[in-house]
């Protein structure tokens, strides 16, 4: 009986070193865990980017309109006959 206790007591010692020290040990997992959490928030983001990315794109494929705003407001282009005036904000703060 007392061979039998201190087999099994092996055994599970043996089974808890595998457990935390061996391959794929539960720290690691945990570690993976966390990147892979990391991984989906990034990708996440990435596609909400690519989702507006596209939206952009068909905008400027379907019409003038959206490429008249871009002109606008990224190159400061006016049409004929228009005044363009900046109006430039206090900076300082209040």
């Amino acid at each position: 009986m007392k061979r039998f206790v201190l087999l099994l007591v092996v055994l599970l010692a043996i089974l808890q070193y595998r457990l935390w020290f061996g391959d794929n040990n539960v720290p690691q997992y945990f570690q993976l865990e966390q990147q892979i959490k990391t991984q989906q928030n990034s990708n996440a983001k990435l596609v909400e980017r690519n989702d507006i990315l596209r939206e952009e794109i068909n905008d400027l494929r379907r019409g003038t309109g959206a490429i008249e705003e871009r002109a606008r407001n990224e190159l400061g282009m006016v049409k004929d006959g228009e005044t363009f005036y900046r109006i430039v904000g206090s900076t300082a703060a209040k």
